[in-house]
């Protein structure tokens, strides 16, 4: 079983550390002669661009953009970053003001005011990139700019996740002046307000930030720069980390990487600190392929899939198993895969497929993509393929591309069945259920759902107090359960491997799994 405990106790002796010698963690900026701090991750952009991007270029993103709003280290709770203050202004949710800190600028010196927020905002919605960021803006009628300085959101009804919506970097700031009001900006150059600019960028390969020395936010910036190289393989990565070549690694491990760098961290200079994360991974059938659209076909895979054997064989016990599109930890979390399914069956599987008139064996191609979510992908997957044609009742081919192409293949709906990997936009049950659903959603393969659409949904965001939409969020779960269009596996932690002289790690990770590069620090810095 491995040991989880241990990382924990390593992030209690950093903080008691830093109170024994009384270094603050938030203290003064640090000059760090070493050069930048560097930064491996297998999770390279698709875009530079936040009109198209609701993936994994975000985490690029929180670096180098500027949002309304954002989170403290180790908050839960959005707080003013490009505003000054944000609010609701009315008693139904539906209109929420922001006012703007006076003095900000773009990367290249032109003013950051209320019509650039508007045209950013607008920009998403002209665009409307398919699989892109347009679906959470689904309850925004229109931006209006009040003078330099406010902004006032208008909502078709009320939603009380909207304030939410607003840290993602989906929504990032954008200058009107460099970026296409009706096409995305291709060039690969970046023109933000966040903490860092992006002084260089050779994709697939690495982004140079530099510390924006006009930045006005939240962030209190703990180093002057961070290289972040991007790798192809998790071996690549590791071997980066243990020859000092990088100095810390996040999102690529494999789980074997995980266990090995746990169990000989201090025999080789390194540390594991573990983030507590509500990621998920999980399957997509598209309904436009002839076997995935029929659902004795999905709820057969969702019959025989063994959830517990994948954790265990090939996860080695860092993720655990996940019976619902909502993970534990959330409001309104249920089981309900394992409810109606119950353990996994060869012979309940093949009573469903006859039940349909469905005799031979069912011809599915299973996608992955290569390089995003680390090596163990194509092993969970080689089990996957396994335990299907174990049954007799599937043959299964399994295929991959990489992250960049791998999203063009799925937003055109190439692929039968895929695999996709979650991490929250904000840390709410309603950010598992709404990005999935209607014609617009993160998987780009429409998903009709009138009762979650029209009736869950918004029953839910007109409550404020979101520890009360439990019902709601239930019922939705049991939707997916039913229409069984998308298949929870796994619900995971974040790891993050560094050499043992960086500090800063036990905060780096944002509620939307999402790492904050300026609470990086060596400590020979302090």
């Amino acid at each position: 079983m491995f040991n989880r405990n241990r990382s924990l106790q390593q992030v209690a002796a950093i903080v008691s550390i830093s109170l024994v010698a009384g270094c603050s963690l938030l203290g003064e900026e640090s000059s760090d002669d070493a050069g930048p701090i560097v930064v491996g991750t297998t999770s390279a952009p698709s875009t530079l661009d936040p009109a198209a991007s609701w993936d994994s270029s975000w985490e690029l993103f929180r670096n180098v953009y500027q949002t309304l709003l954002n989170y403290s280290p180790g908050g839960t709770t959005p707080e003013p970053d490009a505003a000054e203050s944000c609010e609701f202004t009315d008693t139904t949710s539906t209109v929420y003001s922001c006012k703007l800190r006076e003095g900000l600028k773009f990367s290249n010196g032109h003013t950051l005011d209320a019509e650039a927020v508007k045209y950013s905002f607008d920009r998403i919605k002209k665009i409307n990139v398919n699989g892109g960021p347009t679906g959470l803006l689904g309850t925004l009628s229109r931006v209006q700019a009040k003078g330099d300085r406010e902004v006032i959101f208008h909502l078709s009804q009320p939603d009380a996740t909207f304030p939410l919506v607003l840290t993602t970097p989906a929504m990032s700031i954008v200058d009107p002046e460099d970026y296409p009001e009706n096409a995305l900006r291709e060039d690969g150059k970046i023109s933000g307000s966040g903490p860092y600019n992006l002084d260089s960028y050779e994709e697939g390969e690495k982004a140079t930030l530099v510390r924006n020395g006009s930045y006005k936010g939240i962030a209190d910036l703990k180093n002057d720069a961070v290289t972040i190289r991007y790798f192809p393989q998790s071996s690549e990565l590791v071997k980066a980390l243990k020859n000092k070549e990088i100095s810390v690694v996040y999102r690529g491990l494999g789980a074997s990487d995980t266990v090995d760098i746990e169990t000989n961290q201090q025999k080789e200079g390194l540390q594991l600190v573990e983030n507590p994360t509500t990621e998920i991974s999980y399957l997509v059938f598209n309904p436009s392929d002839p076997w995935a659209a029929k659902p004795a076909v999905r709820k057969a895979i969702a019959q025989i899939v063994d959830r517990s054997a994948l954790v265990h064989k090939v996860y080695k016990d860092t993720v655990e198993p996940l019976y619902s599109m909502v993970p534990a930890g959330l409001t309104g979390h249920t089981t309900g895969f394992f409810d109606d399914f119950g353990d996994p069956s060869v012979a309940k599987a093949k009573k469903l497929l006859r039940e349909e008139g469905i005799t031979e064996r069912v011809p599915l191609t299973l996608w992955y993509t290569s390089d995003r979510y680390g090596s163990t992908t194509k092993p969970a997957f080689e089990e996957l393929k396994q335990q299907l044609e174990a049954s007799g009742l599937f043959t299964i081919t399994l295929k991959s591309r990489p992250w960049k192409t791998y999203v063009k293949g799925y937003q055109n709906g190439e692929y039968p069945v895929f695999g996709r990997g979650w991490f929250p936009d904000f840390n709410d049950a309603d950010n598992f259920i709404a990005p999935f659903v209607g014609e617009q959603n993160a998987l780009g393969t429409p998903y009709e759902s009138p009762e979650i659409t029209g009736k869950l949904l918004p029953e839910s965001r007109a409550e404020g107090d979101r520890a009360a939409v439990a019902k709601q969020i239930e019922a939705a779960q049991q939707i997916f359960v039913d229409d069984a269009r998308l298949l929870p596996l796994w619900q995971g932690k974040q790891y993050v491997a560094a050499d043992e002289e960086i500090a800063g790690l036990e905060k780096v990770i944002d509620p939307a799994t999402m790492m904050t590069m300026w609470e990086l620090y060596r400590k020979t810095s302090w």
